[in-house]
């Protein structure tokens, strides 16, 4: 499993490369194999629509129980809102007996049928955070507002617990064609905890073709555009917005402030 961070051939690590270079097969959604396409335009390519997951990952299985090697690709990191998990479920599922290249017991090795990889890459979160400045400098919680795995309902709880607890809050798929309020939802939970103009990051394709990194006050944060190619950073009760960044601070000037300020 290969995270391809933003897509960008700037941000991919040498261990992609490598990987691309010498796999049989490669399988992912269709939007996320176009940005690696020129990488991978020799190998044998499984390509679907969003839904089709499952699909995807039992074909690659599939090729790599053959004898092929297969690299099944992810944007940002393959564990994050991504598909280590549904690969290493499917396995269980299938009673694939599964060795990684960090395994130390010779039995497992001996034993094994499959050999998994996840290569870590570039996840949104930190993607997105880069280009803002030092939102995520402490402590902070990654929720995503699709539905489409996960209730409303629970959903509602973690944004109300994330910001009780004061945490910088990250936003994954903040809308959809589908689903149009629920950020605007997600934002009346917040402003009952944060103050109205709490700074929020609102990055759209991170170091993509058509980024955009804009700062705007939670309470306008219902008027922003935004998309599933869109990271919220929502600031806790410290962040603040300084020239074109936004900044969460770690604590060391209330700690060093005779030091360093």
């Amino acid at each position: 499993m290969i995270g391809i961070g933003p897509g960008s051939p700037d941000y991919l690590s040498k261990r992609v490369y490598d990987i691309f270079k010498t796999v049989d097969a490669v399988a992912g959604y269709t939007t996320y194999i176009d940005l690696i396409r020129p990488l991978v335009k020799d190998k044998h390519v499984i390509s679907s629509a969003m839904t089709r997951e499952i699909e995807r990952v039992q074909a690659a299985i599939d090729i790599a129980l053959s004898g092929k090697s297969c690299a099944i690709v992810s944007s940002g990191d393959p564990g994050i809102y991504a598909m280590a998990g549904l690969v290493l479920e499917i396995c269980k599922m299938r009673k694939i007996n599964v060795v990684t290249p960090y395994s130390r017991e010779t039995a497992l090795r001996e034993k094994a049928t499959l050999a998994v990889e996840i290569v870590p890459g570039i996840p949104a979160l930190c993607s997105g955070a880069s280009l803002l400045g030092a939102p995520l400098n402490h402590d902070f919680a990654a929720i995503s507002l699709s539905d489409l795995l996960t209730s409303w309902e629970r959903i509602e709880q973690r944004i109300e617990a994330a910001a009780k607890a004061d945490f910088v809050i990250v936003l994954y798929n903040p809308k959809s064609k589908r689903r149009q309020r629920h950020l605007e939802t997600a934002q009346k939970i917040i402003l009952k905890y944060r103050d109205k103009n709490t700074p929020v990051g609102i990055v759209v394709n991170a170091m993509r073709k058509g980024q955009d990194v804009r700062i705007v006050p939670l309470k306008n944060l219902h008027e922003a555009t935004v998309n599933m190619q869109t990271t919220v950073f929502i600031g806790s009760s410290t962040s603040f917005e300084y020239i074109d960044f936004m900044i969460t601070p770690r604590g060391y000037g209330g700690k060093y402030s005779g030091d360093i300020l």
